[in-house]
């Protein structure tokens, strides 16, 4: 489907020469000896061992033994080995800052800041991780996190890697069907949790649901003054959790170690479980060091959550590179998260399109100073050029880094630097150390077509806990015009004149709501049982290029006299109460027949291109 967009002739952004020189990206330039960063890009993934060297020299990574060799590829590109031979425990990459640095400034709704230094988030870390291990859950044991994004949560989650253990990540935003699922196939033995989320003034459960998945034990944060609930007998309290001791010796472990279980949806069935490695971390920083241009002293924005990838990300991200992250709890859509912002003095916002166009519609950011802010960086969703031009005044004229990967490559693999010019709603640049092609349906390289990915990068997964890892990202992938192998990675994108790239969205049955990956299949599960209802049929619609809407295609069942109306209603009423509250289903079109192939599968795309082209019936 060919859409049309309102890029510009002229940048909407220019670096000069003297910005360019003051850039990350342009120490590496100096090193390698390269004029350009298109220059750069090339010469790293023509030197791909040399550029991760480099990388982890300049981020400081720690280890605790060296590696023998930055990359072994005797199993082949599939199945890389990074820093063979190293020992590590990245946690202690995340401590290299100061102590009396600030780490994390955090705002709750009642309006209270709070300030916590990297002092203070180890040796909080490090009771959580002497905590772990006194309550018997040893290395290797899958450890949930189920609450929002917090000071504490952030050291629990750095207290679960630092002690062995495997953090896994739940989004605060799921229900109990969805929790148990990811327990389920993580092997968890036990959630860390609130008794309770405060938003709006209103207070929504979260023990309750952990208790309702079947969470063997939890261990439980008030999210006041005190807990909100009765605990059951294999259940602790923070307090009672807590170890004494603030100081803990790092497991260290091998660099393919797991130290995280993310969740990504896959069209049909369970969500792919994709473990981050030691390693992976090492990619969430040098993105944000040489594209977002994160430097020490630097206070990153990012509203996200611990159980989609952006939450990790954001801690290595900022930790790291010895910046602080600044956290708010509560809803990021009003003008209060806006001037939290302001007042935390954000030299990075992280964004989602929706939430940018939220702010816009609603003038949330009238009146405040948000000159502080250096670089925006836009993932999730595809953006809308308006809207990004708008986000961009809001500072000033400030570039705005987009950011497109996934929790498989723990990063992006197309991105933004701050080192070129800028188009807002656009790509300037492959991430650094990692390239791909764009095929068409016959896998010949086009203008525009699916994203293939040419590996090896760090980041990019080897192993999933629940399928086959070969199967998922290999096998059938056409050959690159060199021969290269290459990974299937499911995004559309097109090519523009001068290296520029816009994304066209999921070239699979997977969307982005509100930033949220969610397949088709899992929205259609959500609606099975409504009585009214034959059969529906979920797609994403993308107007004008901005974030995806909801569109669900329905075949009314033979006698309903349910009205339209209802019938959207319990649509909507199903989506949020069986799947993700944050959800809304944008339009409702009912039809007939659903169309399908002659494997009687439903051809999603015909749908799209019919709703894109107006037609309903």
């Amino acid at each position: 489907m060919n859409r049309k967009f309102s890029i510009g002739e002229e940048p909407d952004w220019t670096p000069s020469a003297e910005f360019v020189e003051t850039t990350n990206a342009a120490w590496l330039m100096r090193r390698v000896g390269v004029n350009s960063f298109d220059e750069l890009h090339a010469w790293s993934v023509q030197n791909r061992s040399a550029y991760w060297a480099l990388a982890i020299e300049r981020l400081g990574i720690v280890l605790k033994r060296p590696y023998e060799a930055i990359l072994n590829l005797a199993d082949g590109v599939e199945a890389p080995r990074w820093l063979e031979g190293a020992r590590l425990n990245i946690v202690e990459s995340c401590f290299t800052a100061p102590e009396s640095a600030t780490a994390i400034v955090h705002r709750t709704e009642s309006g209270v800041t709070e300030t916590m230094t990297f002092g203070d988030l180890a040796r909080l870390t490090n009771r959580v991780a002497n905590g772990l291990a006194r309550h018997g859950h040893g290395p290797g044991t899958a450890v949930g996190i189920y609450m929002p994004m917090t000071a504490e949560s952030v050291a629990i989650y750095l207290g679960i890697v630092k002690a062995g253990c495997v953090a896994v990540g739940i989004a605060d935003s799921f229900r109990p069907p969805e929790i148990a699922t990811r327990l389920r196939l993580a092997g968890v033995p036990v959630v860390f949790t609130q008794d309770v989320s405060l938003r709006n003034g209103n207070a929504h459960p979260l023990y309750e649901c952990v208790v309702e998945a079947g969470a063997p034990a939890a261990i439980v944060l008030p999210a006041g003054d005190y807990l909100r609930v009765s605990l059951r007998a294999t259940d602790r309290s923070w307090a009672d959790f807590l170890d004494r001791e603030a100081e803990s010796e790092p497991v260290h472990g091998e660099p393919s170690a797991p130290i995280n279980i993310l969740f990504s949806s896959g069209t049909t069935g369970d969500p792919k479980a994709i473990p981050w490695t030691q390693t992976t971390p090492i990619k969430c920083a040098a993105d944000a060091h040489f594209h977002q241009d994160v430097r020490p002293g630097d206070v990153l924005v990012w509203p996200t959550n611990l159980g989609w990838m952006m939450g990790p990300w954001l801690i290595f991200a900022s930790l790291i590179n010895q910046a602080a992250m600044g956290l708010y709890s509560g809803s990021p859509g009003g003008a209060e998260f806006c001037r939290f912002v302001q007042d935390a003095k954000a030299t990075m916002l992280g964004v989602i399109p929706s939430l940018v166009k939220t702010w816009r519609t609603s003038d949330a950011t009238r009146g405040l100073d948000w000159t502080t802010i250096r670089t925006f960086s836009s993932t999730g969703e595809c953006s809308n050029v308006a809207d990004m031009r708008w986000l961009m005044g809001t500072a000033g004229g400030r570039p705005i880094v987009e950011y497109c990967g996934g929790t498989e490559i723990g990063g992006g693999y197309i991105t933004g630097t701050v080192a070129k010019e800028c188009f807002a709603g656009t790509f300037n640049t492959p991430a650094l150390g990692l390239d791909f092609l764009v095929l068409d349906e016959e896998g010949l390289p086009a203008d525009q077509g699916e994203i293939y990915l040419i590996p090896p990068s760090i980041g990019l997964s080897n192993t999933l806990l629940n399928k086959d890892h070969h199967a998922s990202y290999f096998e059938g992938t056409p050959a690159g015009p060199a021969g290269e192998i290459l990974r299937r990675h499911g995004d559309q994108m097109e090519t523009l004149p001068g290296r520029k790239w816009r994304a066209h969205g999921r070239a699979d049955d997977t969307m982005n709501l509100g930033g949220i990956k969610v397949s088709s299949a899992e929205i259609e599960r959500a609606f099975e049982g409504i009585l009214e209802i034959a059969e529906t049929a979920a797609i994403a619609a993308s107007p004008e290029g901005g974030p995806d809407q909801l569109v669900v295609f329905v075949v009314r069942l033979v006698g309903s006299k349910a009205s339209e109306q209802d019938i959207r209603e319990l649509l909507q009423r199903a989506i949020r109460t069986r799947l993700n509250p944050l959800f809304k289903v944008q339009d409702v079109v009912f039809i007939e027949a659903l169309p399908r192939t002659v494997t009687n599968k439903v051809m999603r795309r015909v749908l799209r291109d019919r709703y894109s082209a107006g037609g309903k019936e």
